[in-house]
């Protein structure tokens, strides 16, 4: 069994990662600024790095601002991939976004894009697992989205939304597999319109925010085509959908 490190693995897809592949017998670390690895200043990282045979990386920016998320990014996978080539690491694993390779003006995804073209420069064998938005990233859509105090502007694009744990079955299958040194795109069962999936969820929490489709309203301070969040064809489907998800997943106090 390999010893995969794991950066971002206290959070809430590298937990989940950290904890599939323990149970399938890997060495897992989990790598983060609480455990004493900091991929953005480099602190920790050689020592996490020795032996490894897989790297992992879910970790994301703390800040959303278009220079700060690019300067993460760059200077966090820069460093990572320095010390994977040091310590003889033989696949690189990245958790991304389905949508980054094509025509839209979101900052983070240009980060992320930037992310990708430095993995697929490295010379490092890669995979790049391409998710869409998360069943847990309803509520932030929402509180980014308000217009006033009760109404929330979204766009009338598609979306294809998947759990976080399905996201992370898909990461751990990922790097316990040969490296594919390209694209996989992962996405949840069913398309909804960006307002549809808002609305459904908070009606479904009795938030009393009143959801309406705007096509002037953006995401992430972007405008977007209808088609830009959601997979292509031969995606791997995961079944989990959102009548079961929520549920199972009460909105954090």
């Amino acid at each position: 069994m390999a010893k995969i490190v794991v950066i971002g693995g206290t959070g809430l897809i590298g937990s989940k990662v950290v904890a599939k592949l323990r149970e399938h017998g890997h060495e897992a670390v989990a790598a983060a600024p609480s455990t004493g690895v900091d991929s953005l200043t480099g602190e920790g990282l050689s020592e996490a790095m020795a032996g490894s045979q897989v790297v992992v990386d879910v970790s994301n920016s703390p800040s959303f601002e278009e220079n700060a998320v690019m300067e993460f990014f760059t200077t966090s996978t820069t460093n990572l991939l320095a010390a994977e080539a040091a310590a003889g690491v033989g696949h690189h694993v990245a958790l991304t976004i389905v949508g980054t390779d094509r025509p839209q003006s979101i900052p983070y995804f240009r980060a992320k894009s930037a992310q990708e073209k430095l993995i697929r420069d490295s010379g490092i064998p890669y995979s790049l697992v391409h998710a869409t938005q998360f069943f847990e990233f309803l509520g932030a859509i929402a509180d980014i989205s308000m217009d006033g105090d009760q109404t929330v502007h979204l766009p009338g694009a598609l979306m294809q939304p998947i759990a976080a744990e399905d996201v992370a079955t898909a990461v751990a299958r990922t790097a316990a597999g040969a490296p594919v040194n390209g694209d996989i795109e992962i996405a949840g069962p069913e398309q909804f319109t960006m307002d549809e999936f808002v609305r459904r969820g908070l009606a479904f929490r009795n938030d009393p925010r009143h959801v309406v489709q705007d096509p002037d309203a953006t995401y992430y301070g972007a405008h977007i085509e209808e088609r830009t969040l959601v997979p292509v064809d031969g995606a791997q489907i995961f079944a989990t959908r959102l009548d079961e998800w929520l549920p199972a997943n009460p909105p954090r106090r």
